[in-house]
């Protein structure tokens, strides 16, 4: 039993108990579910006493209270107290439900609006798997599930929903292609659910990468060859180097007796020409 205050403290208006009373949640999180369920208000659940009776380490243990909170069953909260003598403290509180509640019903409850309802009169509130599973065969027909249908899917849901699937996409996924006739909609669901369910979103990255230094346009981009052209002169920023292409002859350079003889061609030329204000 954990100290006055601390304990278990069980939320009124529950239905009786039932065999499938935890059939919405995973393996693990029903038996622990059925477990808490059954201990007496002022038990001590913190995850260490937990850890200490049943066959889960710490780590397993708080992930599973998350989801059996997430589903509807348990609400922790602080509580500010102030005693007799004047001094005040704070609290945490920890309620369990074995019907599931939605968080509209838990806020009012833990603000004292809710009345204690007859168990005769409760009604269990469905988690988000189950209301969009129930809700298939209203816009695909096809894909009518009946309640036992969705108790028995729910717990498939709950890796979609923890990989950040929307219920659109979920949607899509199982209503999407569907072949003609749907002879066995919680098979084919259930199929579904298991063989597209998406990656787990990757990390992500601390920081960009830099991006690479810009050449000038008039440089080519692989950068072993670098080689300097003149604008538009390098298509795609490559250099014909480096495209394959072959470089152009380079012009042939007259012998310097080819010079001499052109020179001398040049002057004879000249000297054959009549100069002004001389005779013809």
């Amino acid at each position: 039993m954990a100290n006055p205050g601390y304990g278990k403290r069980t939320a009124p208006g529950q239905l009786p108990r039932t065999a499938h009373d935890f059939a919405d949640l995973p393996p693990r999180e029903a038996a622990i579910a059925a477990y808490l369920d059954r201990l007496p208000d002022g038990a001590d659940i913190s995850v260490k006493t937990l850890a200490k009776e049943l066959s889960y380490g710490q780590c397993a243990l708080r992930t599973a209270l998350n989801r059996i909170q997430d589903a509807g069953h348990l609400r922790r909260g602080r509580e500010h107290l102030t005693a007799k003598s004047g001094t005040s403290q704070w609290i945490t509180r920890t309620w369990f439900s074995r019907t599931a509640r939605d968080d509209t019903w838990w806020a009012r409850f833990t603000r004292g609006d809710v009345p204690e309802e007859e168990p005769d009169r409760a009604r269990p509130t469905r988690s988000r798997a189950h209301i969009l599973l129930a809700a298939l065969g209203r816009t695909t027909p096809a894909l009518s599930l009946s309640q036992a249908d969705c108790v028995t899917l729910a717990p498939l849901l709950t890796p979609w929903f923890e990989r950040g699937a929307t219920d659109e996409q979920i949607n899509r996924a199982l209503t999407a292609g569907l072949p003609t006739p749907v002879h066995s909609p919680a098979a084919l669901i259930r199929t579904r659910l298991r063989d597209k369910l998406p990656p787990e979103p990757l990390p992500t990255p601390a920081h960009t990468p830099e991006s690479p230094p810009s050449r000038p346009p008039s440089a080519c981009w692989n950068a072993p060859a670098a080689a300097p052209g003149p604008p538009g002169g390098l298509p795609g920023g490559v250099c014909g180097a480096c495209r394959g292409e072959r470089a152009p002859p380079a012009p042939r350079r007259p012998s310097a007796d080819a010079v001499r003889t052109h020179v001398a061609q040049i002057r004879a030329a000249m000297s054959q020409q009549p100069r002004e204000g001389t005779p013809v």
